[in-house]
């Protein structure tokens, strides 16, 4: 029970920063259909917006680990806020300049500070506890995170007092201005936070973790390596089955399209929820891995093939298959690390890149065979997905 208490405090924080992830990743999924409309933008330009963000993840993922070596995970969370706040500030000349390529800019500053955050997040909440049960705690993040994914649309709604329709780019003045002071605020209280310093084993004493002893480089952990692939892969699912459905909805033609926004984030909250409850004790995160792959090839196959009424809500439904892939790869990928610990996770951070690239991907599938048909880039990826759960994370030669 003591260690519950310890851990109660430090996830409550953490729990905050997971949910700024969460609505930052919904501001993107948000811009796609809103960039469309008000600049007249193709289905890939619109997702560009989606890969300028996630392509700093690629290019500052490295850099966000020295930066955590130099100053702690703590004052690195807080450095992450001031750093969105920078972003959400250039999206208002963004807006009265009409100027795409400023959109851009601000989505790459954006992913910038989501990757410093969740290089310190990521890592932090794994090796607060036990290996074993580090994806319980990373779905009760998830929650967090979830919660937060429809709450941009929300928000900027019942602000604006417009639907996303009739929403223009100077009605996002006043939303911003509201976000950028809660997340200032948001930054120095983490800079204040209750949150000690942590080390994985073997970080401190190489002999503590043997496996890990010998090795000079991250690219000799075969199980890492792979698993940074898994993740890469399935970032960029998840995007779609998080941030897609509102642009799906709206090729429909379908009545308040804004409404299924709402089900992604409580099919991976319904994912997360069941994680808690039954990892460790009854299931282990393996096999947790191997069911929620099995359910997204299945559900990637009834989003292509059935009537577009249902499978819109096929793609809401998504990411429940999705909840608990990112919880269980996470600490799969990093054990054993040791001393390589800190680097091991940068490479998992690049890793989320991979939201840059399938979504554009989408994109242009998109324009080239229709909204329903593109959907078919879901299915090898879950498989790959798939060959992790299996064979990938066991391979420690």
């Amino acid at each position: 029970m003591s260690n519950k208490r310890n851990y109660a405090v430090p996830l409550a924080f953490i729990g905050m920063m997971f949910f700024t992830v969460g609505f930052a990743t919904g501001i993107n999924g948000y811009f796609v259909p809103f960039l469309e409309n008000n600049l007249h933008l193709s289905s890939a330009q619109s997702y560009l917006v989606i890969a300028a963000t996630f392509l700093a993840f690629l290019v500052f993922s490295f850099p966000a680990s020295g930066i955590i070596n130099r100053i702690g995970y703590k004052r690195t969370m807080s450095l992450s806020f001031f750093m969105f706040a920078v972003a959400f500030g250039l999206f208002i000349p963004a807006a009265r300049l009409e100027s795409f390529a400023l959109y851009l800019l601000a989505c790459f500053i954006s992913g910038t500070a989501n990757t410093v955050l969740q290089a310190a997040i990521n890592p932090y909440v794994t090796i607060l506890g036990p290996i074993d049960s580090a994806a319980r705690r990373i779905s009760i993040m998830g929650i967090c995170n979830s919660l937060a994914l429809s709450l941009p649309s929300v928000f900027i709604a019942a602000v604006t007092r417009k639907p996303i329709e009739a929403v223009g780019l100077q009605d996002l003045d006043l939303p911003l201005y509201i976000i950028i002071g809660v997340i200032v605020v948001l930054g120095v209280i983490t800079l204040f936070a209750p949150l000690e310093e942590i080390k994985a084993e073997g970080e401190e004493n190489p002999e503590d973790c043997p496996y890990a002893a010998g090795k000079t480089s991250i690219w000799q952990f075969p199980h890492l390596v792979l698993g940074a692939l898994a993740l890469f892969v399935y970032v960029g699912v998840e995007n779609l089955a998080l941030l897609t459905v509102l642009d799906y909805a709206q090729d429909l033609g379908l009545p308040n399209p804004e409404g299924y926004t709402v089900w992604p984030g409580i099919g991976m909250a319904a994912g997360y929820i069941l994680g808690i409850i039954f990892i460790p004790k009854v299931i282990s995160q393996v096999k947790a891995l191997r069911i929620c792959t099995w359910l997204a090839v299945a559900d990637s196959l009834l989003i292509v093939l059935t009537p577009p009424q249902v499978s819109v809500w096929c793609v809401a439904l998504l990411s429940f298959a999705c909840s608990l892939m990112y919880p269980a790869i996470w600490p799969l990928a990093i054990t054993e690390l040791g001393r390589f610990t800190k680097k091991g996770s940068s490479l998992l951070v690049a890793s989320i890149g991979g939201g840059a690239l399938i979504p554009l991907l989408f994109g242009a599938m998109k324009d080239w065979v229709g909204s329903q048909s593109a959907y078919w880039i879901c299915l090898p990826f879950y498989l790959l997905i798939m060959y992790y759960a299996y064979f990938g994370y066991k391979i420690r030669k």
